[in-house]
């Protein structure tokens, strides 16, 4: 199992892809070392998101879902809304302006959960914070 390491707003996080989704792995794989913003959601709840306006990944939906648990990594590939990333820190309902989402279950924290919480209202209270993924 490959393991990944995520770093965002100061905090440290290991990860793992999922088999489950393996095209959207593959896909996700070629861009790491991966470098972004991660901004709070509007629609979903408590999540954060990387927006990715029209950027078109070539994928449809493989092990998707409406509603993450804490910790899973969801990529929408777009559609009715924009392509984005979104990963729940607490109760999450995917959406948008668009209505209910669902996105690509492809990746999950696997250690340092306990800081998901608060990287996501340091998100909410301090606005958009830097993230990296790579591997470990």
């Amino acid at each position: 199992m490959e393991k990944l390491k995520i770093t965002a707003g100061g905090f440290v996080f290991g990860a793992k892809f999922e088999d489950a989704a393996p095209k959207t792995v593959a896909k996700f794989r070629t861009l790491l070392p991966y470098r972004q913003k991660l901004i709070h959601v509007r629609w979903s709840g408590e999540g954060c998101w990387i927006p990715l306006g029209d950027f078109d990944f070539g994928l449809g939906y493989e092990n998707h879902t409406s509603y993450p648990a804490p910790g899973q990594f969801l990529l929408y590939p777009g559609g009715i809304s924009e392509t984005e990333i979104i990963v729940a820190y607490g109760g999450v309902q995917f959406a948008s302006k668009m209505g209910q989402l669902a996105g690509n279950h492809f990746m999950t924290i696997t250690d340092g959960i306990e800081n998901l919480a608060t990287l996501g209202k340091k998100v909410l209270w301090e606005g958009a914070q830097p993230i990296s993924i790579e591997t470990a």
